[in-house]
């Protein structure tokens, strides 16, 4: 045995009789390395604490959350889900087809949003744009992102009519501000090496995200699609009292008709819906993860 074959065998934590304890120094320098990863900065928190707790007192008092109130107004509350029992399921049928209808808009509004969000979050992703590409799309984004859905549901109310393809139109554009934000993200998460190995060997940009972004960000855009489906469930069920289609024109009709049988009715079959989606997408989800 040579004189460097020791040195080599402490160095990789390995003796003659096969593998032993890793080197004390290497171990308490990683130990170290860790500590420090993953400490959280004590004069960060302890300035960090009290700017939060003010700017939550501030929030607070600028919202006038008051606690007596909600007390006081419990009496109504409860009042008001007493009378939404017993349900009253004489019109299940207008009932499930409405439900069907918003499921059917979320289905369109939800293909169309994710198509185009992919499309713009490659011009909004810093590893793949140009910074003339980047920050306009953001902009964009931002801008889309900050008008209610209820605002363009009204615009395309005015535009195509009532009915469920205004409610359409408003739940694509709306996706592309929120969704795409986060589909950019996610395409700015991949690892960085077959990246630049493919721009390396001059792939064209379109090869670089077809084969070098779009497959290792496949999972988390699958994920963030089904989490749009499932919002956009719930918000065609809001886009339906400005007359854009779905169920929510007909529960905006029982609550000013004070229908509330009716009305709990709606609800118990939203919930229903809503669930099974829920269970369905979180099904996908463990499939594909």
């Amino acid at each position: 045995m040579t004189s460097t074959e020791p040195r080599s065998r402490v160095a990789t934590g390995t003796s003659a009789g096969g593998p032993s304890a890793v080197d004390p120094v290497l171990a308490a320098a990683e130990r170290q390395r860790l500590e420090r990863a993953f400490r959280m900065p004590r004069t960060r928190f302890l300035i960090g604490l009290p700017v939060a707790a003010l700017l939550l007192i501030w929030s607070f008092n600028g919202a006038q959350f008051n606690f007596v109130k909600l007390g006081e107004g419990a009496v109504n509350m409860g009042e008001f889900l007493s009378r939404l029992f017993p349900p009253d399921f004489s019109k299940l049928g207008t009932i499930l087809a409405l439900l069907l209808e918003t499921f059917q808009m979320a289905v369109v509004g939800t293909v169309l949003g994710a198509v185009l969000s992919l499309f713009v979050a490659v011009c909004a992703a810093s590893n793949i744009a140009p910074k003339w590409l980047y920050y306009p799309t953001r902009w964009l984004m931002n801008i889309i992102r900050s008008v209610p859905d209820l605002v363009f549901a009204l615009m395309f109310v005015s535009a195509v009519g009532l009915g469920p393809f205004a409610g359409i139109l408003a739940m694509t554009l709306g996706s592309i501000g929120s969704i795409g934000k986060i589909f950019a993200e996610a395409m700015e998460q991949v690892d960085r090496g077959p990246v630049v190995a493919m721009q390396a060997v001059g792939a064209s940009k379109r090869q670089v995200v077809q084969y070098g972004v779009l497959p290792q960000a496949a999972p988390l855009l699958t994920s963030y699609s089904l989490l749009l489906f499932e919002g956009n469930v719930r918000g065609a069920t809001i886009l339906g009292l400005v007359g854009a289609g779905g169920i929510g024109l007909e529960l905006t009709t029982a609550m000013r008709m004070y229908d509330y049988g009716h009305l709990s009715a709606i609800i118990i079959c939203i919930i229903v819906l809503v669930t099974a989606i829920d269970q369905g997408s979180a099904l996908i989800r463990r499939r594909i993860t």
